[in-house]
């Protein structure tokens, strides 16, 4: 499905390429360095659409008429703090022994880019743990890579699979990109 735009992913995401794929887009892959800060003072559940903005404000080659850019970003927020992704093991440890047993929300912020348009908008997904002991946690780190995920987990991994308990909101919002939301959007261009 294509929409009669060339689709551009900004994002190395392999989730959010896979997401796309199975919705049936085509689409081109390009990376964006673009530093992920923002105002202190900005609310906290505009952080990621913040962020999708700045990553598609800092894609300076110039859109075409029938281009269509996509970029997006995911955060984790438990008792209103922002958990980063973990740059280390011990991060990621902390990071899932703090969300063990507790509910938090992954809030996706996309942006929409053409030539003549921008559309950006938030999708916020609650998602609650199981108590899980020390074991598990060192099992799903040993086992697959938490480093550099929101909230150091995929739920689509195992620990998703033994850990999650409830989701209220989008499955995809938590893998990544909150696919019918976006589709529905870019049914608007």
């Amino acid at each position: 499905m294509n929409l009669n735009y060339t689709l551009i992913l900004g994002s190395r995401s392999a989730r959010r390429q896979e997401i796309m794929r199975n919705a049936g887009f085509e689409f081109k892959v390009v990376s964006i360095d673009c530093e992920e800060t923002f105002p202190p003072e900005l609310d906290l559940h505009n952080i990621p659409k913040f962020l999708a903005e700045k990553k598609s404000r800092a894609y300076k080659t110039p859109l075409e008429e029938n281009e269509m850019l996509i970029t997006a970003d995911t955060i984790v927020l438990l008792n209103n703090n922002v958990l980063g992704k973990p740059a280390t093991i011990n991060e990621a440890k902390a990071t899932l022994t703090l969300l063990s047993g507790k509910s938090h929300e992954v809030i996706t912020g996309v942006c929409i880019r053409t030539n003549v348009k921008t559309v950006s908008f938030h999708e916020k997904t609650t998602v609650s743990f199981v108590e899980l002991s020390g074991n598990e946690i060192d099992y799903y780190i040993e086992k697959q890579n938490p480093i550099d995920k929101a909230g150091a987990y995929g739920i689509q991994e195992w620990i998703g699979l033994i850990g999650v308990e409830s989701i209220i909101g989008s499955y995809y919002n938590v893998v990544g990109l909150p696919i019918h939301k976006l589709y529905s959007e870019m049914k608007q261009f």
